[in-house]
């Protein structure tokens, strides 16, 4: 449908040319440095789009990024929430990115709004026999003293 009637310039040569071009309308300069189609009508279609890449590109500015993405899969938010059957599930991508394999252990740590999960070495399968016990006294310290720090926010939000 469409031909190039000749080969656009590009790098230094474009550069040269549109500083040359300087005082013509964008369309105008698009076309002088080669950015064009003819159509079968013999009308003269011009393509910024192209026209403004080849500059950027021979400014020096990356049009895409280095590493070209897959156009698979979503942007990781590092946030999770709680499913309807209470479970929180941790995506692929961030086991990959900790180099984790299936069938690595963790022990739980709960606090008071907050999860650690610790890695247990393969070597060593047992947990502390009081594990349990220290649970419970982290638990109740820190839910203690976080609620003195929920009473002064529920102060704070008073003020306003």
């Amino acid at each position: 449908m469409t031909e190039t009637a000749t080969a656009p310039l590009t790098g230094k040569a474009l550069l040269a040319k549109v500083k040359e071009l300087s005082t013509l309308p964008r369309r105008e300069r698009a076309k002088q440095c080669g950015y064009y189609t003819v159509t079968k009508n013999n009308q003269v279609r011009v393509n910024l789009t192209d026209f403004y890449d080849a500059l950027l590109s021979a400014r020096g500015i990356p049009l895409s990024p280095e590493a070209p993405k897959d156009g698979r899969g979503r942007e990781p938010t590092y946030r999770v929430s709680v499913h309807q059957n209470g479970q929180i599930v941790i995506g692929a991508t961030y086991t990959k990115a900790m180099g984790l394999k299936p069938g690595d252990e963790f022990e739980i740590k709960l606090g008071y709004k907050h999860i650690h999960l610790i890695q247990v070495d393969t070597d060593k399968k047992e947990v502390q026999p009081d594990l349990d016990s220290e649970l419970d006294e982290e638990y109740d310290e820190d839910q203690e003293y976080d609620e003195d720090e929920d009473e002064d926010e529920d102060e704070d939000e008073d003020d306003e």
